[in-house]
């Protein structure tokens, strides 16, 4: 019911190239132009007087703007039956002014920069490069990205864009589809479903996220980045009780000495005041930073060497390539881990500050101190980084199979719940060991203590505490998911905001 009977309409506006404006844009893989759009094919004069004559179109109500009324009156006329929710979206999308509708103007800058963006998803979905898409390159992108669908779904889509009958869409069919449409494609799905860099539950061992080949074009990545650098500063600074509360509880909680909730609080203001609960905070903020650069660079070094050909990675090379690039980042700032550990469990007055802890640990135990848990830490990295983005990719794969109707967009609270169920089995499975670097990282400075090794310390933990005792803390760790996810991602959106990143 959604055939597009745009072509007469948008073609009309368009020029023989294939642009709504005078630039190169090659129609459909054709051999015939290669380089920029002819004068003597597409005068500007005579462009202008076809964009003016589908804005007049619209125009229902005569007054030089098109509204959201305006939009769905005049589409209709002309055989394109849009929701009010794609109306908004257009409207939304093109209106610089922020009136609420949009101007002659602001309606030829949407039809361009929309368009951009068509082309780069046409080019993104034509795996053959031959200027056509089929079912099983339809099947073979979504695959990629972990989306999973039939040929009998791949096959719905392109009915539903195929004007000629041939179960294959050029670029025009593409376009003329989606130009007055908001855009449903796979680098939405990509957009809204953004995970490592808006969920910050304290451990930075997620798989990094992908980004389009429009966000890596106009910059819009380091934004992401900074945006979710500062949502884990602001995050990890909100629940740093918790987080001291668990660090705690693994080194010091025992069968003889059984630290509760409340318990370990009213310790902790007894022996530093309110102030100490947020011992640690400061380097645990510090290192985000450095982390997620080193991350960053390592995952896009590392698909290089992959060597696919695929802009985006299947779900092994994500995992291969994240794990990776996750080790290499947790090397480069493991010291910073072990003085986290230090000053989240010192004594009031023990050290005077991060430099005077690094300088005591440096002077008495030597280098080596700094990379306590090493060992367990790297470890950690692959059933953390591994379920969590499997159960991520499967609740997105369900949720984007049964109720993706007419959007990738899949919501705050079904992105929150996803984000939160996928992290808190990540750290379930990788807590134990987890627990044993802590002790570790913290072991080196009991003095005249013996050297403990990693099998060690699981042993003597299983004969004198049990299973049990593996997860030690882990419900001031649980207690803070919720808080730490659904505050990073309110102050992600604000920064996005603030850094001017497009909210789609």
């Amino acid at each position: 019911a959604r055939r597009s009977l745009a072509s007469p309409v948008v073609s009309g506006v368009l020029c023989p190239c294939g642009s709504p404006h005078a630039s190169a844009v090659e129609s459909g893989g054709g051999a015939g132009s290669a380089g920029s759009c002819g004068r003597s094919l597409c005068e500007a004069s005579e462009q202008d007087r076809r964009l003016r004559a589908l804005f007049q179109k619209l125009d229902v109500n005569r007054d030089g703007a098109l509204c959201i009324h305006d939009l769905a009156v005049g589409l209709g006329r002309l055989g394109l039956h849009r929701t009010e929710l794609d109306l908004r979206k257009i409207v939304k999308a093109g209106d610089k002014d922020l009136d609420g509708q949009l101007d002659f103007e602001e309606f030829v800058h949407y039809l361009q920069d929309h368009e951009k963006k068509l082309r780069l998803v046409f080019k993104s979905l034509d795996k053959k490069n031959d200027g056509r898409i089929d079912a099983q390159e339809i099947v073979q992108s979504l695959r990629d990205l972990g989306v999973k669908i039939s040929e009998q779904q791949a096959e719905k889509i392109l009915k539903s864009m195929d004007k000629n009958g041939t179960m294959t869409i050029d670029w025009n069919e593409w376009r003329d589809y989606h130009l007055l449409h908001p855009v449903e494609n796979i680098p939405e799905i990509i957009l809204y479903w953004k995970h490592s860099t808006i969920f910050d539950v304290g451990e930075n061992l997620t798989v990094p996220d992908e980004f389009t080949v429009e966000e890596r074009q106009t910059g819009m990545w380091w934004r992401h980045l900074v945006a979710g650098g500062g949502a884990g500063a602001v995050s990890r600074t909100c629940t740093a009780p918790l987080d001291r509360l668990k660090v705690l509880m693994q080194v010091h909680a025992s069968r003889s000495n059984n630290m509760c909730i409340i318990g370990g609080f009213t310790q902790m203001i007894r022996e530093g005041g309110p102030r100490s609960l947020w011992r640690g905070n400061g380097i645990n903020v510090l290192k985000i930073a450095p982390e997620s650069a080193i991350k960053f660079m390592a995952y896009e070094q590392i698909k290089r060497f992959i060597g696919t050909d695929q802009e985006m990675l299947r779900i092994h090379e994500r995992l291969l390539a994240g794990s990776l690039a996750g080790a290499i980042a947790q090397s480069s700032i493991y010291p910073m881990e072990v003085l986290k550990t230090r000053m989240a469990l010192r004594k009031t007055g023990q050290y005077s500050g991060m430099l005077d802890c690094a300088k005591n640990i440096l002077q008495k135990e030597g280098m080596a101190a700094f990379y306590k848990g090493y060992i367990p830490n790297m470890l950690g990295i692959i059933p953390y980084a591994g379920i969590d983005l499997a159960v991520y990719e499967t609740l997105k794969n369900t949720w984007l199979q049964r109720y993706a109707v007419n959007s990738a967009d899949p919501g705050v609270f079904v992105l929150l719940a996803c984000g939160t169920i996928s992290s808190t089995c990540g750290q379930l499975a990788s807590y134990p060991l987890a627990l044993v670097r802590t002790r570790m990282q913290a072991q080196a400075s009991v003095e005249g203590a013996p050297e403990v090794t990693m099998r060690g310390l699981f042993k003597h933990i299983l004969k004198t505490e049990g299973a049990f005792g593996l997860y030690r803390g882990l419900a001031p760790n649980f207690m803070k998911v919720i808080p730490a996810v659904s505050i990073s991602y309110v102050v992600y959106e604000n920064l996005k905001m603030t850094l001017g990143v497009d909210s789609r």
